[in-house]
C-alpha cells in the first residue's frame, strides 16, 4: 500500500472505507437463489444466481403475480437463513395467512406492519433499517407502493380540500434516496410491488408510477405481463413475461416467461425450453417431440417438465455459458474506448 493511499483510509471518518478490491460491498454480493432457474437469470443472468441485496421492483396491473413473485423471493431468502425475518410492509391487504402459507413461509417469522401513507413507511423504514445491523437476516417486502397516498392527500380530504397533490412524487423520491444506501451497506434485500400505466400515444408503452425516483434507485425493475394459457377452452393458467425494464446484471428488454398453473402453481423448469431450442441445446426431431441435440430418445412436451430431462443441460457448461452470454451484462470491454485521438484520427479519415 502506498503511503498516501495508508493516509487517506487513516483519514477518513467513514468506517466503511476499504481498498477496493477488498471492499465487502462489491466482493461480498449474498446471491439468494430460487428453486426456478430462470427466475435466477432474470434476477442476475445466472441459472445458479438469484437475488442480490438493493432495490428490486415489480410492476405491472392487476393480478399479474407481482405479490406472488415476492412471496417467493421470500420464501427463498428464509430457507437460506433460519433466523431471516421478513419485514412486510402492507398497504393493499390483498395477501392473507394463507397466501403465505401456499409458499411454506412461517408467519411466525413475518412482521406485519400496515401502512396507509408515504410518510408513515418513510419514518418507520428508516426507524428499522437505521437499528438493523449488517448481517442481520432481513428482507423488506412493500405490497404495495402503486397506490399509497401522500399524508398532504389524506389530510386534504379530511379537510375537504380537493387540490391536486403536488407532493406524492417528491415523498416517493425521498423515501427512495434515504432507504437504497443502506441495502447495499447492511446487505438488505428490499422488494417493491408497484403498479403500472400506459403513456399516452399511438403506440403506448408501460410505465412505472411513482415518477423519476423509484427509476434512480432501483437495481433492478421488472414489467410483468400475462398471457392466458388454455386447455381448450378452458383456462389453466398464465403465462406471465419479465420484462427487464433495468437492471445492473441483466440485458434490459430481455422478456423471461414464467408459467403459473392452477393445479401446479410455478412452473420450476418455465421458459428453458425455448432458450435451449434457440441455443440449438433441444432439437424437434419431428412435430411435438424433443430431444437433447445428438441424442436420439425423444420427449413429448410434459416430459420436458421434468429433472430428468433438464439435469444434462443445467449442468453443461456449454449452457451455462450460452445463458449468461444471452442474458448478462458484460463487464469485458468497459474502460477500453478509444482514446480522443483516436476518435478524432477516424473522423478526419471518414470526412477527408
Amino acid at each position: 500500500m502506498s503511503k498516501l493511499l495508508e493516509k487517506l483510509q487513516k483519514n477518513t471518518t467513514i468506517k466503511d472505507t476499504a481498498i477496493l478490491q477488498n471492499s465487502k460491498f462489491f466482493n461480498a454480493k449474498d446471491l439468494i437463489q430460487t428453486p426456478v432457474p430462470m427466475i435466477n437469470v432474470a434476477l442476475s443472468g445466472k441459472l445458479d444466481g438469484g437475488l442480490a441485496p438493493g432495490l428490486t421492483v415489480f410492476a405491472g396491473p392487476s393480478k399479474h403475480f407481482k405479490t406472488a413473485f415476492a412471496l417467493m423471493l421470500a420464501k427463498s431468502y428464509m430457507d437460506k437463513y433460519e433466523d431471516a425475518i421478513v419485514l412486510f410492509y402492507d398497504s393493499e391487504f390483498g395477501s392473507p395467512q394463507s397466501y403465505f402459507d401456499s409458499f411454506g413461509i412461517d408467519t411466525s417469522r413475518v412482521l406485519h406492519t400496515p401502512i396507509t401513507d408515504i410518510e408513515q413507511i418513510k419514518h418507520d423504514s428508516m426507524q428499522q433499517i437505521n437499528n438493523i445491523e449488517r448481517g442481520d437476516h432481513i428482507i423488506i417486502i412493500v405490497d404495495s407502493i402503486g397506490n399509497l397516498a401522500s399524508k398532504k392527500e389524506v389530510d386534504d380530504a379530511l379537510d375537504g380540500k380537493s387540490v391536486a397533490d403536488m407532493t406524492r412524487a417528491k415523498q416517493l423520491k425521498s423515501l427512495f434516496r434515504m432507504v437504497t444506501p443502506h441495502l447495499t451497506i447492511k446487505d438488505i434485500p428490499m422488494i417493491v410491488v408497484n403498479h403500472t400505466y400506459k403513456e399516452q400515444g399511438m403506440f403506448p408503452k408501460d410505465i412505472v408510477s411513482g415518477g423519476t425516483g423509484i427509476y434512480y434507485s432501483a437495481d433492478q425493475i421488472f414489467i410483468i405481463g400475462r398471457q392466458q394459457e388454455k386447455d381448450g377452452q378452458d383456462l389453466v393458467g398464465y403465462n406471465f413475461i419479465i420484462n427487464v425494464e433495468k437492471s445492473r446484471y441483466v440485458r434490459e428488454k430481455s422478456r423471461i416467461p414464467i408459467e403459473v398453473s392452477f393445479e401446479g402453481g410455478i412452473s420450476k423448469w418455465s421458459g428453458l425450453l425455448q432458450v435451449a431450442q434457440d441455443g440449438g441445446f433441444v432439437v424437434k426431431p419431428s412435430n411435438g417431440w424433443y430431444s437433447h441435440r445428438g441424442q436420439e430418445k425423444k420427449y413429448r412436451i410434459k416430459e420436458t417438465y421434468t429433472k430428468d430431462f433438464w439435469s444434462p443441460l443445467l449442468m453443461n457448461r456449454e449452457f451455462r455459458d450460452y445463458i449468461e452470454t444471452t442474458y448478462r451484462i458484460s463487464a469485458s470491454g468497459l474502460g477500453q474506448d478509444l482514446a480522443m485521438d483516436d476518435i478524432q484520427d477516424q473522423y478526419q479519415a471518414t470526412t477527408s
